[in-house]
């Protein structure tokens, strides 16, 4: 099957199979803006279906058959199952289907793109791009999945020719973009759904890392093993590294690792080009800055005001997102769901908390990464002063015989398991006390117990 073309799209109808998830929605919107008629459904309402209705797209808050009724384009998600009615009868009507990941692809094929991948940091790094080549001046498209605290928003069509795009690896679809650039944050097992050992992720990244053209590059971190590893097979374009390392292209020195901020001197082959100051903390955040650094400098973009973009940047949403502070205590959401990722997030919490207690709330992620991970989750977690564990957030997946977040806990020094949200937010709220961090954990709808535990410290101290 050929995929059309950008062009062809125009004034004709795309149906979007689940258009309120992150990566959906994102695209949804930067279609609407190219003139394309946009129609979708999801399995209820939201604050971003409304959003996309409020800038033109019809959207259906259920899944029937008769929704792809009329369409030229019908896009759908790998989470999305075989079995979706719509998806079937789209298929019977002989519609073209893409998957998320392709029809990316159009939208992206008349830009100078740079595809942002990584197992962790692609979200952080692809909106740090986006916001240091929005400080340029250059006024890229972007489609990220997450949201952009400063801007509000996960995509934008720009007027400029460079098109940033998160490039997830958790089906192998990345395979679709054919970057002219990509970025490379580090390679580690992870989606053990869909990737049976670390050899099958980083054979899908040597994958991807084929696709980027002849005439671009590869920009990765000197300070991952597997990154470093995958550049090492890499004949086929230009080789850009950064990291702490001495021989990275662009090195970080003189780093400065405060309770909400961070900074480092940068040095670009040898010369120093200026200092990253950024708002928000952690060493993974610097590394993820000097990746986009490292890559605008190579594009030819200069490091003043790609650095005055990085000092811009306020993060994005649930990455270290602060959701408010009541006498003293401070509620912090995250995404992190892998053991690398909740390790550099508690340490980075440690900081911000001080003489404070760590206080965290983890919702463990599809059965199969509790399976696989479940000793990890327990080491890492043990880096709380009180770690609770909510049950399993399923996802798409169906349960594992004898997989339950009491593995986690079973192996922790001090985890407590209480899977019920009242009971948590109820424990939590009565006995925080000043100094301390509470932080919401998990990639799933953990997330919404930040605002309710904060409106419940507001009214136990006012």
């Amino acid at each position: 099957m050929n995929k059309p073309s950008l062009k062809s799209l125009i004034g004709k109808r795309v149906h979007f199979i689940g258009i309120g998830g992150a990566g959906m929605s994102g695209l949804a919107r930067i279609a609407l803006s190219q003139g394309i008629i946009v129609s979708g459904s999801d399995a209820k309402e939201s604050s971003v279906v409304k959003a996309l209705q409020a800038v033109g797209a019809t959207i259906a808050t259920s899944h029937d058959a008769d929704n792809v009724i009329g369409a030229d384009l019908v896009v759908y998600s790998t989470a999305i199952s075989a079995g979706n009615p719509e998806l079937i009868h789209a298929r019977e009507l002989a519609i073209t289907t893409l998957t998320r990941a392709a029809a990316l692809s159009i939208l992206m094929s008349d830009s100078k793109s740079i595809a942002v991948a990584g197992t962790h940091g692609k979200t952080t790094t692809s909106s740090m791009m986006a916001v240091a080549l929005q400080s340029c001046g250059a006024d890229p498209s972007f489609a990220i999945g997450g949201t952009i605290t400063a801007s509000g928003s996960n995509a934008h069509s720009g007027t400029g020719e460079i098109f940033v795009a998160e490039a997830d690896e958790s089906d192998g679809s990345f395979v679709e973009y054919h970057p002219y650039a990509a970025i490379v944050t580090n390679i580690e097992h992870d989606h053990v759904d869909f990737f049976a050992t670390a050899d099958d992720v980083a054979q899908a990244f040597r994958d991807f890392a084929a696709t980027i053209k002849h005439d671009g590059f590869l920009t990765y971190c000197g300070d991952d093993s597997g990154a470093k590893a995958l550049a090492a097979t890499l004949t086929s374009c230009a080789l850009i590294s950064y990291g702490t390392a001495d021989d990275c292209d662009l090195r970080l020195d003189s780093i400065e690792l405060e309770a909400m901020g961070s900074r480092a001197r940068a040095i670009w082959h040898g010369k120093v080009v200026g200092e990253i100051e950024l708002q928000v903390p952690g060493h993974h955040n610097l590394l993820n800055a000097a990746a986009v650094l490292a890559t605008g400098l190579k594009m030819g973009f200069g490091a003043a005001e790609l650095l005055t973009g990085l000092a811009l940047y306020r993060g994005t949403g649930r990455r270290f997102e602060l959701k408010g502070t009541v006498h003293g205590i401070r509620v912090v959401d995250d995404y992190g769901h892998h053991p690398t990722e909740i390790d550099v997030t508690l340490k980075t919490a440690r900081r911000f908390a001080g003489q404070g207690r760590l206080i965290v709330i983890f919702q463990p992620h599809r059965f199969s990464r509790t399976q696989a991970f479940a000793h990890e989750f327990a080491k890492v977690l043990d880096l709380a002063d009180r770690a609770i564990v909510l049950e399993i957030y399923a996802a798409s997946e169906k349960p594992i015989a004898g997989v339950t977040s009491r593995l986690i806990t079973d192996a922790t020094s001090h985890g407590e398991y209480i899977p019920n949200f009242v009971e948590v937010t109820d424990s939590v709220v009565d006995t925080a006390q000043p100094q301390d961090v509470i932080i919401t954990l998990g990639a799933g709808d953990v997330s919404s117990l930040a605002p309710i535990i904060v409106d419940g410290l507001s009214r136990r101290f006012n």
